[in-house]
């Protein structure tokens, strides 16, 4: 990657799936790969997770949450869009947070 701008995506991933299932280190591992594989590097931070908290109906939920991050040259937001459905089918969320911001290299 050249200096100069790019962007760094970050997906919050659930440590458990919608019906209280542990997602195990192999999913992880496969889906390292897989955007190892398409963007050629990818850090995850998963041994100590973070606790997502949001306000629903009249109580407050909570996720413990993994952070998958990747730098990318250029956004694509169909690829980012297909990727945030098949995960939260997969991982049977209601949503999975991706989110991107440009940075600089230095």
């Amino acid at each position: 990657m050249s200096a100069g701008s790019s962007h760094l995506v970050q997906i919050l991933l659930p440590k458990e799936t919608g019906k209280g299932e542990p997602i195990g280190k192999d999913w992880f591992d496969r889906f390292l790969k897989e955007l190892t594989d398409e963007f050629g590097g990818a850090t995850s931070f998963l041994r100590a997770p973070g606790q997502g908290l949001w306000q629903s109906g009249g109580g407050t939920e909570k996720d413990r949450i993994a952070v998958v991050e990747v730098m990318a040259e250029r956004l694509d937001p169909s690829y980012w869009q297909s990727l945030r459905e098949r995960l939260e089918r997969e991982l049977s969320q209601e949503e999975i947070v991706i989110r991107a911001q440009e940075i600089r290299r230095l």
